[in-house]
């Protein structure tokens, strides 16, 4: 009997998430073929959520709570969830009722078809134009920098195999991308369209200080071609340096009665002196998480466990076992 994991990331999510885990658990029941769990992972959320955690952790022993000791972040609350899950699938979807959690067979369905990893396809999204188009950089950035195929269409509402989840949790600095783990993984991955669902209560908890923040993750984590871009850009600006010196020194040749321009040799030193600044920063950027990441800055530091126990840490490690030597 194969087991599938869910894990929910949650944030001011006291009003929706016991609608979640009804829906995730009535649609269990037409899957009697599969055993389950839930990851309920509070990362520091300023209302009751934790509360409502602690309350569903004692109706059902399947449903197990994490709560952090302070706000790490999405992708670091699905870090943690995927490293206590022992499913062999596993879930990962939203707070918020906006997943529909009733179509998880869908993902589900297309993993025993062979793939390695689903995301949810929205044809319509019913989010704000401020999270659409953090959705579209997103996007951008993870087919320029992490080479996502284009075809692909990536979101929070995802599944992926055992294996998958393995390889993402070797992952242990200090700043984690959830997406460029996955495709660092695998590229056999698949699209199910879903239907995606207006809000129901509350806001969005990204602000552009976390998008940006997001970004970065994702290409200062698992790329380089920031930094090949720079070189190309510094060799570009150099050229143009070049060039324009020699049209200087020809232009005072044919016609030394005109003065050499202030402005444009200001304009020049502006441009060139930004580009480097600017450059310095991008390096400055991928030393300083390196930095970071040798000082052992933890993905998250949790304040409490609810039904997870040493028994279920045995348990995990025997089944691993298990599956080791069965391959």
């Amino acid at each position: 009997m194969k087991k599938i994991s869910f894990v929910i990331p949650c944030y001011r999510s006291e009003k929706t998430l016991p609608h979640v885990v009804a829906e995730i658990e009535k649609k269990m029941e037409s899957m009697q073929e599969y055993e389950y769990d839930l990851f309920l992972v509070n990362d520091c959320s300023p209302d009751h959520t934790m509360d409502v955690i602690r309350r569903l952790c004692g109706e059902h022993d399947y449903i197990k709570g994490i709560d952090f000791a302070r706000n790490f972040g999405q992708h670091s609350a699905l870090m943690a969830g995927l490293r206590y899950s022992d499913g062999d699938y596993v879930v990962c979807l939203d707070d918020d009722g906006q997943t529909p959690a009733d179509e998880a067979d869908r993902l589900i369905g297309k993993l025993e078809e062979g793939y390695d990893a689903v995301y949810a396809k929205y044809d319509h999204k019913q989010h704000s134009s401020f999270r659409n188009f953090g959705s579209r950089i997103n996007e951008l950035m993870a087919r320029t920098m992490l080479e996502k195929p284009a075809d692909l269409y990536i979101s929070s509402y995802f599944a992926v195999k055992r294996f998958v989840v393995e390889d993402m949790i070797r992952y242990e600095n200090s700043y984690p991308y959830v997406i460029g783990l996955v495709l660092r993984a695998t590229k056999n991955i698949a699209n199910v369209p879903v239907d995606h669902r207006e809000r129901e209560s509350g806001a969005s908890g990204y602000t552009l200080k976390k998008l940006f923040g997001l970004w970065f993750n994702g290409f200062t984590a698992f790329s380089v071609k920031p930094l090949r871009i720079a070189t190309g850009i510094g060799a570009v600006s150099a050229a143009a340096g070049f060039l324009y010196g020699i049209y200087t020194i020809i232009k005072r040749m044919v016609r030394p009665d005109v003065p050499l321009g202030f402005s444009s040799t200001m304009a020049a030193l502006v441009f060139f002196g930004g580009m480097i600044m600017l450059m310095l920063g991008l390096i400055g950027e991928y030393i300083g998480r390196i930095y970071i990441s040798l000082n052992n800055s933890p993905q998250y530091v949790i304040r409490e466990k609810l039904n997870i126990s040493g028994k279920h840490k045995k348990a995990k490690k025997k089944k691993e076992k298990a599956r080791a030597e069965t391959l």
